[in-house]
């Protein structure tokens, strides 16, 4: 009881040090450096902003993320290194996007690839049980399951960079899938797992304070590799703490950001263009230009993220009533990739008229 109670306190103090890191970091975001770390750039593809935003929110995470790190040591007497290495490395990658220093998307892309396997080899990232047979036999090879939980990491990292863009959309997003974490790691009285997944969430609903409704500040890609990465580490470490629950399940509340990036893979591949290229025809970019065209509201923006995690919400509670049955999480998974092909062409429909 008395941990408990420690527990609250510090996760009460976090709070408040993170708002004001967040709050100073946006406020300076305007004079660091000329402005190097706004958004000003309003012809390319993925931006739905017309003010100059600051793209700060990874440098505000990370600091804060630190603070969280140094008061679980203190609590558990442990460093997690998997987690400050993944994050700090994908950190700086992406902030030297951030501050405009130009690296290709496939020499970025590459990058991450050597980090991320080079960290699942060294810190032994493992997935330790799945619900495909098949997969389990396949996983007795070294070098395909690690380029299996490779994919993971680099769909989930890309999923979150690709709708940072929208006010609230990722923030929520990861908000959203951290609380079913949270929840079964309470549940399974994991204690340092739990306090872990609620230092990420306090840093996600600071950023939102700064993010939602009108958008202050962007994650920016440092801030989306930062916490897509921590996101897939916790749903990793849920899955092998919890054999209980169905392994698909984790696939169906990460199935946006996931299926996201894998549809727009092979979109692009069909219609002869790069994958790396961005463009605009992405769900959220479609549904935002169907109500700009209806114009029943006057911030699309946010209204988009709004409708966007509600139905993705609602989408996934039957899954987490059935979490432990393996067969219903599967059709599940395959109901929502109907679901989202259904919407996505009768938007894509609406846009060529």
């Amino acid at each position: 009881m008395q941990t408990e109670s420690l527990e609250l306190s510090f996760l009460s103090i976090f709070a408040l040090i993170c708002f004001f890191i967040f709050f100073i970091i946006q406020k300076a975001s305007s004079i660091i450096g000329d402005g190097v770390l706004l958004d000003k750039d309003f012809e390319k593809p993925q931006a739905f902003h017309n003010e100059p935003t600051a793209r700060i929110g990874g440098l505000a995470s990370v600091l804060s993320l630190m603070i969280f790190f140094i008061g679980y040591y203190l609590f558990f007497e442990k460093v997690l290194f998997e987690y400050l290495t993944i994050s700090l490395a994908l950190f700086f990658l992406g902030f030297l996007d951030d501050i405009k220093v130009k690296i290709t998307p496939n020499v970025r892309l590459i990058l991450m690839i050597v980090i991320l396997s080079l960290s699942i080899i060294f810190f032994s990232i493992d997935i330790v049980h799945l619900d495909l047979n098949f997969l389990n036999i396949w996983f007795q090879n070294k070098i395909f399951k690690t380029a299996f939980i490779l994919l993971c990491f680099l769909f989930i990292i890309n999923g979150a960079n690709l709708v940072d863009g929208f006010n609230g959309l990722l923030g929520f997003q990861l908000i959203i899938i951290n609380l079913i974490l949270f929840f079964i790691s309470l549940d399974s009285s994991n204690t340092e797992l739990t306090l872990l997944i609620s230092g990420q969430i306090v840093i996600l609903f600071s950023f939102i304070l700064f993010n939602f409704p009108k958008a202050k500040m962007f994650l920016g890609d440092s801030g989306s590799y930062l916490l897509g990465s921590l996101t897939v580490i916790n749903v990793i470490k849920t899955n092998n703490l919890n054999p209980e629950i169905s392994s698909f399940f984790f696939c169906v509340i990460l199935f946006y950001l996931f299926f996201e990036v894998f549809f727009s893979f092979f979109r692009k591949l069909i219609f002869k263009k790069s994958p790396l290229k961005p463009d605009k025809l992405h769900l959220h970019m479609l549904l935002y230009n169907f109500m700009e065209k209806r114009k029943k509201f006057n911030d699309n923006n946010f209204i988009t993220s709004v409708i966007i995690n509600l139905s993705y919400s609602c989408l996934i509670f039957p899954a987490i009533l059935f979490k432990g049955n393996g067969i219903i999480c599967r059709y599940w998974f395959f109901f929502l990739l109907i679901v989202y092909l259904v919407i996505y062409f009768r938007l894509y429909s609406f846009a060529k008229k």
